[in-house]
């Protein structure tokens, strides 16, 4: 899983850095051929659009400088963390949800996916198997038990 976020961070850094060096220089260029700069939309959509280009790719950058510090030793093999899969229950209302736990950039609710950052993941996290964890929603108060787990270091092996 670490390796397909590094994966997916590069791809759109690499991206990211063509249109920085190539597309938009040239829709630069072709707005300054336009003429008056001070009414010239063509031009302050490409300024701010490199503007943004630069600040996704630092903070790209960054993401892939915290990524490439995690240690997989370090995440225990026995408790929910980081890249791991997991099957509950809501205790309340018996419905079963599998989740994997990922890095807020990635999360996508449709898949499964949901972020260490927010209530749930947090919630989530440190959970062992057949252990009920009560977490604090917007909704209110929701108890889970962990069915299933596989760790980052199952998947990786």
């Amino acid at each position: 899983m670490l390796e397909q976020i590094k994966a997916k961070i590069s791809e759109e850094l690499d991206r990211l850095g063509h249109e920085l060096s190539v597309t938009l220089p040239a829709a630069i260029r072709k707005a300054v051929e336009l003429g008056d700069l001070r009414e010239n939309a063509e031009y302050h959509s490409a300024l701010e659009r490199q503007k943004f280009v630069q600040a996704r790719i630092s903070h790209l950058t960054e993401r892939m400088r915290e990524l490439s510090k995690i240690d997989v030793k370090s995440i225990p093999e026995d408790r929910v963390g980081f890249g791991s899969r997991l099957r509950v229950r809501n205790m309340d209302t018996g419905d079963e949800f599998t989740y994997t736990i990922v890095a807020g950039d990635y999360m996508d609710i449709d898949a499964g996916h949901i972020s260490m950052a927010s209530p749930l993941g947090r919630g989530l996290l440190g959970a062992k198997v057949d252990e009920e964890v009560v977490i604090q929603l917007p909704g209110g108060l929701r108890r889970f038990k962990v069915l299933e787990l596989t760790t980052l270091h199952q998947m990786v092996e």
